[in-house]
């Protein structure tokens, strides 16, 4: 059964990477959150994907010269002008209190890939093992040292290694890594890599899975996981189709 992950919460909808997303995501259905970490200058791990904090809030500058208490003060929904109450940007630990009442997966991306943030891997698999959220966790990245670290860390962790273009057998390449799966972009991301992938025990999960016939494609090969801005039409789009088949 193929997983709806809701690509940085609802973000077809409400503001990205915000708490408001993802309750949203939750309620229309989604399996599970994908959601981007940076570190602030006090240290401290906070939802944003970009290193800056100019294109989601009303701010300036980089995550990394911010204290967290000066960061909170931004607006991470102001660009949707129906929210009436302001969104800050979150913290992973106020993500991960709230998902661990929910039963909800989640993919943790670690962007550390621009910026290599010191200890980000410690502070992240300390946080996971508080929440006891490690079963329901995976740590992906562009950066794969990173995640390769991370297994080092927290074998009982999954891991899942990002990829942008396509890989010549990707599914012996995370065998490699001890990674359980991949995360290509869905055009690297074709039907016989996904079967390849998963006759081998090695999952899939493309990203930014919005077209209603890539949807239907992956759902229809059975791909592990798909995520997506939409988790609602996702959820239409697989019920469609289980119905079909």
């Amino acid at each position: 059964m193929t997983l709806i992950l809701a690509h940085r919460g609802f973000a077809a909808a409400y503001p990205e990477n915000t708490m408001k997303s993802f309750m949203e995501a939750a309620k229309a259905g989604a399996d599970g959150l994908e959601l981007d970490v940076q570190m602030t200058k006090d240290g401290e791990l906070v939802v944003i994907h970009d290193e800056k904090v100019d294109r989601t809030t009303n701010g300036t500058g980089f995550v990394k010269d911010y204290n967290l208490k000066d960061l909170r003060k931004f607006d991470a929904g102001c660009h949707h002008k129906t929210l009436v109450k302001i969104e800050p940007i979150p913290l992973l630990e106020e993500v991960l209190a709230w998902l661990s009442e929910t039963g909800l997966v989640c993919n943790i991306e670690l962007k550390n890939s621009i910026i290599p943030y010191e200890g980000m891997e410690e502070k992240v698999i300390s946080m996971v093992r508080d929440f006891n959220l490690s079963e329901k966790i995976i740590i992906s990245s562009f950066n794969h040292y990173s995640i390769v670290y991370s297994y080092r860390l927290a074998p009982e962790i999954e891991i899942a290694p990002l990829l942008s273009e396509g890989l010549y057998m990707p599914w012996i390449y995370a065998q490699s890594i001890r990674a359980k799966g991949f995360h290509p972009h869905w055009r690297a991301a074709p039907d016989e890599i996904v079967k390849a992938a998963l006759e081998s025990g090695i999952e899939v999960r493309p990203y930014t899975v919005n077209k209603d016939s890539e949807l239907e494609r992956l759902f229809k090969v059975n791909c592990s996981a798909v995520i997506t801005d939409d988790p609602a039409k996702a959820k239409k789009i697989k019920t469609k189709i289980k119905q079909a088949y």
